[in-house]
C-alpha cells in the first residue's frame, strides 16, 4: 500500500466527525455540569477545594489514560490489525489492561495515603478548613481515577477498531452523574458536604463511564483474559514508547500542577476562576485538536510502504488536519478574545456566579487565546511522531515547554501585577498567557522536527491571513450587535451575539475564496 488514497483520507474525515460528534456531545454536557457547579459553588472556598483537590487524583487519569496509551498502544495495536495479526494484537490489549491494573491500584493506595503531603506541595497556600477539605476530596475523588484509566483503555481498544463515537462520548454518563447529585442535595447542604457529595458522584460517574464502553470492547475481545505477559516483543514495544510519553504527560502535568499552585497564593477565587477559564479555553482543543489527532493516529500508524511512500501520506494527512484545525480554531481564539464575556455569561452566569465573576474569567480566557492555535495544532503533529513510533522528540519539546510555562507563569501571576499596581486576580490571566506563549514555542519546534523527517507538508499563509481577516471583522460586527442591545437580557443577548459572529466568519471566509472543510459544506448544502 501505498500513499494515502481517497478512500482512505475519506474514512479519516469521518472519523474525525465522530470523534468531535462524541467530543460535542460530551462537551455541552460537560459545560451543563460546570454550571450548575457555578450556580451552587461560584468562586467560594468549597470552589477552590474541590478545583485543586480534582487535579491530583486526575494527573494519575492523564499519566495513564487516554494520551499515553493513545500514543503509545494504538501504534503498535493498529499496525498489528494492519498485517492481519489478529490473535497478537488480543494478547497485547489482555497484557495492557492487567498491567494497567496493578499499577494504578498502588498507585491509588499511596494517594489516598499521601493525601496530606500531596496538598501542601500541590497547593501550599491553602490553609484551615480549605486544606482538610481538599484532603478529604483528594481521598475520595483518587479511585474514580482509577476507573477512568481503565475507560481510557476501552478508547484505546475502540480507537484502534475505527469505533470513535462511544468512547468520546462516553464521558457524558460521568457528567450526568455528578449533574445528578449536585441537583439533588445542592438546595439542603453546605457548600463544603456538597464538595464531598460531588466527589462520589465523579466516582459513581467513573464506574459508569468505563463499564458503558465495556460490552462493545468485549466483542472485539471475547473472552477477555488478563496476564500480563512482560516478555511479549508487542509489550516491550508499547512500554518501550510508554516511558517517554509518560515523562512528557508527567511534564505537562507538572506545568498544571505548578499553575494551580501559583493560584493558590493569590486572593480566593482564583483556583476557581482558573478553572472555570480553562474548562472553556480546551473545548475548541478538544473538539478540533483532540478529534483531528485522534481519528489520525491509527490511520497514520496503519500507513504501510516505503519510507518514502509512507512520509508523503503523512505530509498530506499533516496538511488537511491542519487546515480544518485552523478554519475552527482561528475563530475560537478571536471570540475568546474579544466575546469572552458572553460566551462566560451562557455557560456560567446564574446563582452564585456574578456579573464580577464573568469578568475575571473573561480575562484569563482571552490569556489562553493568545496560545489556542499553536496547542490544537500541536496535537497533530505529535500525533505524526507517535505513528512514526518516536515518542522521545514530543517529550524533549514539552520540557521545553514546561519550563518556559514555569518561569513565564511565576513572574505574570505573581511580581508583574505587584509591579504594575493592578488587581492580583489579573495573575491568573497571566498564567493563561504565559502558557500560551511556551505553546508556540513547542509548537515550531515540533514543525520543524518533524518536517526534518518527513519534509515540508504544504501550508498557505495567505489562507491563515484570510481567517484571521474573517474572525477578526466578525467580531466587530458582533461587538456592534452587542452595543446596539445592551440592554436586553444578558443571556438572551449573548446568545444572539455568538450566532451573528459564527454567520458572519462563515460569510466572510466564502467571500475571500476560503474553502470549507468537507463535512461543513455537505452539511451548509443540506439545508
Amino acid at each position: 500500500m501505498t500513499a494515502t488514497t481517497p478512500s482512505k483520507t475519506s474514512s479519516s474525515k469521518a472519523a474525525a466527525v465522530a470523534v468531535a460528534s462524541g467530543i460535542l456531545f460530551s462537551r455541552v454536557i460537560g459545560l451543563v455540569r460546570e454550571r450548575v457547579f457555578a450556580h451552587y459553588f461560584g468562586t467560594s472556598a468549597a470552589a477552590d477545594a474541590f478545583r485543586a483537590a480534582f487535579r491530583i487524583p486526575n494527573f494519575l487519569q492523564n499519566l495513564f489514560g487516554e494520551g499515553v496509551l493513545s500514543a503509545s498502544f494504538i501504534p503498535v495495536y493498529a499496525r498489528l490489525r494492519a498485517e492481519g495479526r489478529h490473535e497478537e494484537a488480543s494478547r497485547l490489549a489482555e497484557a495492557i489492561f492487567a498491567l494497567l491494573f496493578l499499577v494504578t491500584s498502588v498507585l491509588v493506595g499511596a494517594g489516598i495515603f499521601a493525601a496530606p503531603w500531596l496538598i501542601d506541595a500541590i497547593a501550599p497556600g491553602f490553609h484551615g478548613e480549605t486544606r482538610l477539605l481538599t484532603i478529604r476530596l483528594v481521598q475520595l475523588l483518587f479511585p474514580g481515577a482509577a476507573l477512568l484509566v481503565f475507560s481510557a483503555w476501552c478508547l484505546g481498544i475502540l480507537n484502534s477498531h475505527r469505533k470513535f463515537f462511544l468512547s468520546y462520548a462516553a464521558p457524558v454518563v460521568w457528567n450526568l452523574a455528578i449533574i445528578a447529585v449536585l441537583v439533588w442535595k445542592g438546595g439542603n447542604q453546605t457548600e463544603s458536604r456538597l464538595a464531598v457529595t460531588a466527589a462520589i458522584g465523579s466516582v459513581v460517574g467513573s464506574g459508569l463511564q468505563f463499564l458503558i464502553q465495556l460490552p462493545r470492547v468485549m466483542r472485539f475481545l471475547w473472552p477477555l483474559r488478563a496476564h500480563l505477559q512482560l516478555g511479549s516483543e508487542q509489550v516491550r514495544a508499547v512500554t518501550r514508547s510508554f516511558t517517554p510519553v509518560f515523562f512528557s504527560r508527567g511534564v505537562v502535568q507538572i506545568s498544571a500542577y505548578v499553575d494551580s499552585l501559583l493560584a493558590s497564593f493569590l486572593p480566593q477565587g482564583a483556583v476557581a476562576v482558573l478553572s472555570y477559564a480553562q474548562t472553556l479555553s480546551l473545548l475548541p482543543v478538544s473538539l478540533f485538536g483532540m478529534a483531528v489527532s485522534a481519528a489520525e493516529l491509527p490511520a497514520m500508524s496503519s500507513e504501510l510502504g516505503t519510507e518514502e511512500e509512507v512520509a508523503s501520506a503523512l505530509r498530506k494527512r499533516l496538511a488537511a488536519g491542519l487546515q480544518n484545525i485552523s478554519f475552527f480554531v482561528v475563530p475560537s481564539a478571536v471570540a475568546f478574545l474579544a466575546l469572552g464575556d458572553m460566551i462566560v455569561s451562557i455557560i456560567y452566569r446564574s446563582g452564585r456566579f456574578h456579573g464580577s465573576d464573568v469578568t475575571v474569567v473573561w480575562r484569563v480566557l482571552a490569556g489562553s487565546a493568545v496560545g489556542l492555535l499553536a496547542s490544537t495544532s500541536g496535537r497533530l503533529y505529535s500525533s505524526a511522531f507517535y505513528a512514526l513510533r518516536n515518542t522521545r522528540t514530543p517529550l524533549y519539546f514539552a520540557l521545553i515547554r514546561v519550563a518556559l510555562t514555569v518561569a513565564l507563569g511565576y513572574c505574570c501571576a505573581l511580581p508583574l501585577p505587584r509591579m504594575l499596581g493592578i488587581d492580583r486576580l489579573w495573575g491568573v490571566a497571566g498564567l493563561t498567557f504565559s502558557a500560551g506563549i511556551a505553546g508556540w514555542v513547542e509548537f515550531m519546534l515540533l514543525r520543524h522536527a518533524l518536517h526534518r523527517r518527513i519534509g515540508t507538508a504544504p501550508f498557505s499563509g495567505v489562507r491563515l491571513a484570510k481567517l484571521w481577516m474573517a474572525a477578526a471583522l466578525a467580531a466587530a460586527i458582533a461587538y456592534g450587535v452587542k452595543q446596539i442591545f445592551s440592554a436586553q437580557r444578558t443571556l438572551v443577548l449573548a446568545a444572539g451575539v455568538l450566532v451573528v459572529y459564527a454567520l458572519c466568519y462563515l460569510t466572510l471566509t466564502m467571500m475571500l475564496g476560503v474553502a470549507l472543510p468537507t463535512r461543513l459544506k455537505r452539511l451548509l448544502r443540506r439545508e
